[in-house]
């Protein structure tokens, strides 16, 4: 699809009338920091934009309707996304950028995908929206945000590693469930970021 094609306000008045304000405000944070990155990455700056500012579009769709969106379009429902179905909303958002907004760019429907938990070897564009969603201006809950911040704009691989790191820590720290994508993308980053001290 030709950049031209996107019509990325039309999207943002239509997204707006599906999302809260608290969830308004940071998904034009996570927008505008996508395109920051892909800015500074030589990333495609439309994909970029385009993924950030839909990547919750299905956040506030009952967790019920998130079930039947993913089952409908043959997505495997894991035994924690059963038991946390909030974290389907970035499978189901893929869904949703597809058939409500007409995004039919694989590259784009992925990084919306990925953005909650994130994949073994994410693609530039799916870690920029991983790390935008993670460290947009209005996030302020780790304490390692300044430094993951600082390696955004410097290491996309490095950056991916320190927010698995610091999100494994904390869901740890609360006994929470761990989504096996999430598990699997910090062994692969940590492996990165070892083979760089090397």
């Amino acid at each position: 699809m030709a950049e031209t094609e996107y019509d990325l306000e039309a999207f943002s008045k239509k997204l707006a009338k599906y999302i809260d304000a608290n969830r308004w405000y940071h998904t034009q944070g996570v927008r505008y920091m996508s395109a920051a990155l892909a800015m500074a990455h030589g990333v495609d700056l439309v994909k970029a934009e385009t993924a950030g500012l839909l990547h919750d579009c299905a956040k506030c769709i009952p967790d019920s309707k998130k079930i039947r969106i993913c089952e409908k379009n043959g997505f495997e429902i894991s035994k924690v996304e059963r038991s946390n179905p909030f974290l389907l909303h970035a499978k189901a958002g893929a869904c949703i950028a597809r058939e409500k907004y007409g995004v039919e760019d694989e590259e784009i429907l992925s990084a919306i995908r990925y953005h909650t938990t994130g994949r073994p070897g994410m693609t530039p564009l799916e870690e920029i929206v991983f790390i935008a969603d993670y460290i947009e201006p209005r996030r302020n809950k780790s304490r390692h945000l300044p430094e993951i911040r600082r390696y955004a704009f410097r290491n996309l691989d490095e950056c991916c590693y320190l927010i698995l790191k610091d999100m494994l820590l904390y869901l740890h720290s609360r006994k929470g469930d761990i989504d096996q994508n999430t598990q699997d993308a910090f062994s692969f980053y940590e492996e990165v970021h070892e083979e760089k001290r090397d």
